[in-house]
Protein backbone atom coordinates (compact mmCIF):
# COMPACT_ATOMS: atom_id res chain seq x y z
CA UNK A 1 0.00 0.00 0.00
CA UNK A 2 1.36 3.42 -0.73
CA UNK A 3 2.85 5.38 1.96
CA UNK A 4 1.82 9.20 1.87
CA UNK A 5 3.36 12.26 3.13
CA UNK A 6 0.24 14.56 3.91
CA UNK A 7 1.05 18.11 4.53
CA UNK A 8 -1.48 20.58 6.09
CA UNK A 9 -3.91 19.15 8.58
CA UNK A 10 -6.16 21.72 8.99
CA UNK A 11 -9.92 21.96 8.88
CA UNK A 12 -10.04 19.87 5.62
CA UNK A 13 -6.72 18.07 5.55
CA UNK A 14 -7.44 16.78 9.34
CA UNK A 15 -9.96 14.26 7.95
CA UNK A 16 -8.67 13.70 4.72
CA UNK A 17 -5.72 12.46 6.37
CA UNK A 18 -7.75 10.38 8.69
CA UNK A 19 -9.67 8.82 5.78
CA UNK A 20 -6.73 7.50 4.50
CA UNK A 21 -5.54 6.06 7.17
CA UNK A 22 -8.94 4.40 7.67
CA UNK A 23 -8.41 3.18 4.27
CA UNK A 24 -5.18 1.35 4.75
CA UNK A 25 -2.51 3.95 3.46
CA UNK A 26 0.22 4.80 5.65
CA UNK A 27 0.53 8.41 6.81
CA UNK A 28 3.03 10.29 7.63
CA UNK A 29 1.93 13.61 8.35
CA UNK A 30 3.06 17.38 9.04
CA UNK A 31 1.55 20.66 10.07
CA UNK A 32 2.45 24.15 10.48
CA UNK A 33 1.37 24.10 13.87
CA UNK A 34 2.24 20.40 14.73
CA UNK A 35 -0.84 20.28 17.21
CA UNK A 36 -3.19 20.08 14.65
CA UNK A 37 -1.67 17.10 13.13
CA UNK A 38 -1.09 15.33 16.79
CA UNK A 39 -4.57 13.72 17.08
CA UNK A 40 -3.04 11.40 13.95
CA UNK A 41 -1.46 9.46 15.90
CA UNK A 42 -4.61 8.07 17.17
CA UNK A 43 -5.12 6.49 14.23
CA UNK A 44 -1.60 5.19 13.30
CA UNK A 45 0.18 8.10 11.49
CA UNK A 46 3.38 9.38 12.36
CA UNK A 47 3.56 12.86 12.85
CA UNK A 48 6.63 14.73 11.85
CA UNK A 49 8.29 18.17 12.69
CA UNK A 50 9.32 18.99 8.97
CA UNK A 51 7.67 18.63 6.09
CA UNK A 52 10.82 16.95 4.20
CA UNK A 53 11.08 14.49 7.00
CA UNK A 54 7.40 13.15 6.45
CA UNK A 55 8.15 13.62 3.19
CA UNK A 56 11.14 10.90 2.92
CA UNK A 57 10.85 8.47 0.34
CA UNK A 58 7.01 8.76 -0.12
CA UNK A 59 5.48 7.45 -3.18
CA UNK A 60 2.91 10.33 -3.15
CA UNK A 61 2.52 13.87 -1.77
CA UNK A 62 -0.52 15.40 -0.32
CA UNK A 63 -0.42 19.52 0.48
CA UNK A 64 -3.50 20.99 1.84
CA UNK A 65 -2.69 23.95 2.84
CA UNK A 66 -4.30 27.90 2.76
CA UNK A 67 -2.90 29.20 0.20
CA UNK A 68 -0.47 29.22 -2.51
CA UNK A 69 2.45 30.70 -0.81
CA UNK A 70 2.08 27.92 2.19
CA UNK A 71 2.16 25.62 -0.39
CA UNK A 72 4.89 26.18 -2.41
CA UNK A 73 6.96 27.11 1.36
CA UNK A 74 6.49 23.92 2.21
CA UNK A 75 6.89 21.83 -0.83
CA UNK A 76 10.27 23.23 -2.00
CA UNK A 77 11.94 21.30 0.92
CA UNK A 78 9.97 18.53 1.02
CA UNK A 79 9.99 17.61 -2.89
CA UNK A 80 13.51 16.44 -2.33
CA UNK A 81 12.56 13.78 0.09
CA UNK A 82 9.99 11.67 -1.90
CA UNK A 83 10.72 8.35 -3.45
CA UNK A 84 11.75 8.54 -7.59
CA UNK A 85 9.49 9.07 -9.98
CA UNK A 86 6.98 9.93 -6.89
CA UNK A 87 3.45 11.84 -7.36
CA UNK A 88 2.57 15.08 -5.58
CA UNK A 89 -1.38 15.50 -5.56
CA UNK A 90 -1.53 19.00 -4.96
CA UNK A 91 -5.18 19.68 -3.60
CA UNK A 92 -5.60 23.21 -1.89
CA UNK A 93 -7.17 26.09 -3.66
CA UNK A 94 -4.33 28.14 -4.87
CA UNK A 95 -5.72 29.55 -8.61
CA UNK A 96 -3.91 29.42 -11.78
CA UNK A 97 -0.81 31.11 -11.18
CA UNK A 98 -0.41 29.18 -7.86
CA UNK A 99 -0.95 26.05 -9.81
CA UNK A 100 1.51 27.36 -12.51
CA UNK A 101 4.38 27.69 -10.10
CA UNK A 102 4.02 24.49 -8.60
CA UNK A 103 4.29 22.74 -12.02
CA UNK A 104 7.80 24.63 -12.27
CA UNK A 105 8.74 23.05 -9.15
CA UNK A 106 7.61 19.97 -9.78
CA UNK A 107 9.36 19.64 -12.99
CA UNK A 108 12.78 20.57 -11.74
CA UNK A 109 12.48 17.68 -8.72
CA UNK A 110 11.54 15.48 -11.19
CA UNK A 111 8.13 14.81 -10.26
CA UNK A 112 4.58 13.92 -11.73
CA UNK A 113 2.13 17.12 -10.43
CA UNK A 114 -1.29 15.95 -9.91
CA UNK A 115 -3.76 19.19 -9.83
CA UNK A 116 -6.65 17.96 -7.76
CA UNK A 117 -8.26 20.50 -5.68
CA UNK A 118 -11.47 19.59 -3.93
CA UNK A 119 -14.94 20.83 -3.96
CA UNK A 120 -16.58 20.34 -0.28
CA UNK A 121 -16.37 21.35 3.14
CA UNK A 122 -15.67 20.17 5.99
CA UNK A 123 -18.25 17.59 6.53
CA UNK A 124 -18.30 16.26 2.96
CA UNK A 125 -14.24 15.53 4.36
CA UNK A 126 -15.44 13.55 6.84
CA UNK A 127 -17.26 11.47 5.32
CA UNK A 128 -15.40 11.23 2.48
CA UNK A 129 -17.35 12.41 0.31
CA UNK A 130 -15.51 14.88 -1.74
CA UNK A 131 -15.54 15.78 -5.24
CA UNK A 132 -12.18 15.53 -6.49
CA UNK A 133 -11.11 18.27 -9.56
CA UNK A 134 -8.02 16.27 -10.91
CA UNK A 135 -5.37 17.16 -13.96
CA UNK A 136 -2.25 15.82 -14.76
CA UNK A 137 0.06 13.20 -16.62
CA UNK A 138 -2.21 10.25 -17.65
CA UNK A 139 0.13 7.51 -15.84
CA UNK A 140 -0.56 9.28 -12.60
CA UNK A 141 -4.36 8.47 -12.68
CA UNK A 142 -3.94 4.54 -11.51
CA UNK A 143 -1.58 5.18 -8.74
CA UNK A 144 -3.91 7.83 -7.52
CA UNK A 145 -7.31 6.25 -8.16
CA UNK A 146 -7.07 4.59 -4.36
CA UNK A 147 -6.62 7.93 -2.84
CA UNK A 148 -9.29 9.97 -4.42
CA UNK A 149 -11.59 7.00 -3.64
CA UNK A 150 -10.62 6.97 -0.22
CA UNK A 151 -11.22 10.96 -0.01
CA UNK A 152 -13.99 11.63 -2.30
CA UNK A 153 -17.69 10.67 -3.72
CA UNK A 154 -16.51 11.49 -7.54
CA UNK A 155 -13.25 12.12 -8.92
CA UNK A 156 -13.04 13.83 -12.67
CA UNK A 157 -10.16 14.23 -14.53
CA UNK A 158 -9.76 17.24 -16.68
CA UNK A 159 -6.46 16.65 -18.67
CA UNK A 160 -3.22 18.61 -18.13
CA UNK A 161 -2.31 19.67 -14.99
CA UNK A 162 -4.20 23.05 -14.29
CA UNK A 163 -7.61 21.72 -15.31
CA UNK A 164 -8.32 21.04 -12.14
CA UNK A 165 -7.35 24.84 -10.72
CA UNK A 166 -9.48 26.01 -13.39
CA UNK A 167 -12.72 24.33 -12.58
CA UNK A 168 -12.27 25.44 -9.47
CA UNK A 169 -11.89 28.71 -9.49
CA UNK A 170 -14.66 28.64 -11.98
CA UNK A 171 -17.15 27.01 -9.17
CA UNK A 172 -15.90 28.97 -6.94
CA UNK A 173 -16.93 32.00 -8.58
CA UNK A 174 -20.53 30.37 -8.00
CA UNK A 175 -20.46 29.44 -4.73
CA UNK A 176 -19.02 32.78 -3.58
CA UNK A 177 -21.47 35.06 -5.38
CA UNK A 178 -24.22 32.75 -4.09
CA UNK A 179 -23.94 33.37 -0.39
CA UNK A 180 -22.90 37.26 -1.11
CA UNK A 181 -26.60 37.27 -3.02
CA UNK A 182 -27.64 35.50 0.13
CA UNK A 183 -26.71 38.42 2.54
CA UNK A 184 -28.48 40.88 0.55
CA UNK A 185 -31.96 38.92 -0.34
CA UNK A 186 -31.99 38.33 4.03
CA UNK A 187 -31.21 41.71 4.76
CA UNK A 188 -33.47 42.82 2.62
CA UNK A 189 -36.33 40.73 3.94
CA UNK A 190 -35.48 42.19 7.29
CA UNK A 191 -35.58 45.81 6.16
CA UNK A 192 -39.20 45.14 4.88
CA UNK A 193 -40.23 43.71 7.84
CA UNK A 194 -40.47 40.11 5.98
CA UNK A 195 -39.66 36.82 7.67
CA UNK A 196 -36.43 35.42 5.79
CA UNK A 197 -37.86 32.12 6.18
CA UNK A 198 -40.98 33.29 4.30
CA UNK A 199 -38.34 33.74 1.52
CA UNK A 200 -37.24 29.69 1.38
CA UNK A 201 -40.46 28.44 2.11
CA UNK A 202 -41.49 30.34 -0.92
CA UNK A 203 -39.13 28.25 -3.20
CA UNK A 204 -39.00 25.18 -1.89
CA UNK A 205 -39.28 22.34 -3.84
CA UNK A 206 -39.05 24.31 -7.08
CA UNK A 207 -36.20 25.31 -9.69
CA UNK A 208 -34.83 28.17 -7.25
CA UNK A 209 -34.12 25.74 -4.33
CA UNK A 210 -30.45 25.25 -3.47
CA UNK A 211 -29.64 23.07 -0.20
CA UNK A 212 -26.06 24.84 -0.14
CA UNK A 213 -28.23 28.81 0.58
CA UNK A 214 -30.87 26.93 2.92
CA UNK A 215 -27.45 25.89 4.89
CA UNK A 216 -25.92 29.48 4.89
CA UNK A 217 -29.23 31.38 5.83
CA UNK A 218 -29.97 29.67 8.36
CA UNK A 219 -26.68 30.62 9.60
CA UNK A 220 -27.51 33.99 8.61
CA UNK A 221 -30.77 34.17 10.08
CA UNK A 222 -29.48 32.85 13.62
CA UNK A 223 -26.15 34.92 13.15
CA UNK A 224 -24.40 31.85 14.10
CA UNK A 225 -21.05 31.94 12.36
CA UNK A 226 -18.86 30.36 14.52
CA UNK A 227 -18.14 26.76 13.89
CA UNK A 228 -17.08 27.52 10.27
CA UNK A 229 -17.35 25.11 7.32
CA UNK A 230 -15.25 27.60 5.31
CA UNK A 231 -13.40 30.38 6.80
CA UNK A 232 -14.15 33.80 5.61
CA UNK A 233 -11.03 34.56 5.68
CA UNK A 234 -10.14 31.95 2.73
CA UNK A 235 -13.88 32.53 0.91
CA UNK A 236 -11.92 35.87 0.29
CA UNK A 237 -8.61 34.43 -0.74
CA UNK A 238 -11.21 32.71 -3.00
CA UNK A 239 -13.16 35.55 -4.26
CA UNK A 240 -9.28 37.15 -5.02
CA UNK A 241 -8.34 33.97 -7.56
CA UNK A 242 -11.83 34.33 -9.23
CA UNK A 243 -10.50 38.10 -9.47
CA UNK A 244 -7.18 37.21 -10.60
CA UNK A 245 -8.29 34.70 -13.16
CA UNK A 246 -10.73 37.18 -14.61
CA UNK A 247 -7.80 39.38 -15.04
CA UNK A 248 -5.76 37.21 -17.10
CA UNK A 249 -8.50 36.67 -19.51
CA UNK A 250 -9.18 40.23 -19.78
CA UNK A 251 -12.86 39.86 -18.26
CA UNK A 252 -15.02 41.95 -16.54
CA UNK A 253 -16.56 40.34 -13.40
CA UNK A 254 -18.09 43.76 -11.33
CA UNK A 255 -20.62 40.83 -8.98
CA UNK A 256 -17.47 39.35 -8.04
CA UNK A 257 -15.48 42.48 -6.99
CA UNK A 258 -18.37 43.86 -5.15
CA UNK A 259 -18.81 40.46 -2.92
CA UNK A 260 -14.62 40.36 -2.19
CA UNK A 261 -14.78 44.00 -1.07
CA UNK A 262 -17.59 42.61 1.04
CA UNK A 263 -15.26 39.65 2.20
CA UNK A 264 -12.36 42.25 3.05
CA UNK A 265 -14.44 44.37 5.02
CA UNK A 266 -16.12 41.35 6.89
CA UNK A 267 -12.80 40.21 7.25
CA UNK A 268 -11.24 43.67 8.84
CA UNK A 269 -13.73 43.65 11.08
CA UNK A 270 -13.15 40.68 12.69
CA UNK A 271 -14.63 38.16 11.24
CA UNK A 272 -12.03 36.06 9.28
CA UNK A 273 -12.17 33.18 11.74
CA UNK A 274 -16.22 32.72 11.54
CA UNK A 275 -17.93 30.58 8.46
CA UNK A 276 -17.96 33.22 5.45
CA UNK A 277 -21.64 33.38 5.99
CA UNK A 278 -20.73 36.24 8.20
CA UNK A 279 -20.47 38.32 5.12
CA UNK A 280 -23.62 38.99 6.40
CA UNK A 281 -21.91 41.51 8.49
CA UNK A 282 -20.41 43.39 5.82
CA UNK A 283 -23.89 43.99 4.14
CA UNK A 284 -26.16 44.71 7.55
CA UNK A 285 -26.21 48.58 8.34
CA UNK A 286 -22.84 49.03 10.37
CA UNK A 287 -24.21 48.95 14.33
CA UNK A 288 -26.14 45.42 13.50
CA UNK A 289 -22.81 43.52 14.35
CA UNK A 290 -22.66 42.54 17.94
CA UNK A 291 -18.89 41.42 17.36
CA UNK A 292 -15.69 42.85 15.50
CA UNK A 293 -14.71 46.57 15.06
CA UNK A 294 -17.14 48.49 13.56
CA UNK A 295 -15.97 51.49 12.56
CA UNK A 296 -16.05 52.90 8.97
Amino acid sequence: MTTIAFLGTGTMGLPMARNLLEAGFTVRAWNRSPERARPLTDWGAEVFDDPRQAAEGCELMVTMLSDASAVLDTAVGALDGLAENAIWSQMSTIGIEGIERCAELAQRAGVRLVDAPVLGTREPAERGDLVILASGPADAADPCAPVFDALGQRTFWLGEAGGGSKCKVVVNSWVIGVVGVLAETILLADTLEVDPQRFFDAIEGGALDLPYARLKGKAMIARAFQDPAWRLALARKDADLVLAAAELGELEVPVMRAIAERLQRAERDGHGDEDMAATYWATAPRPASPGGNRSA
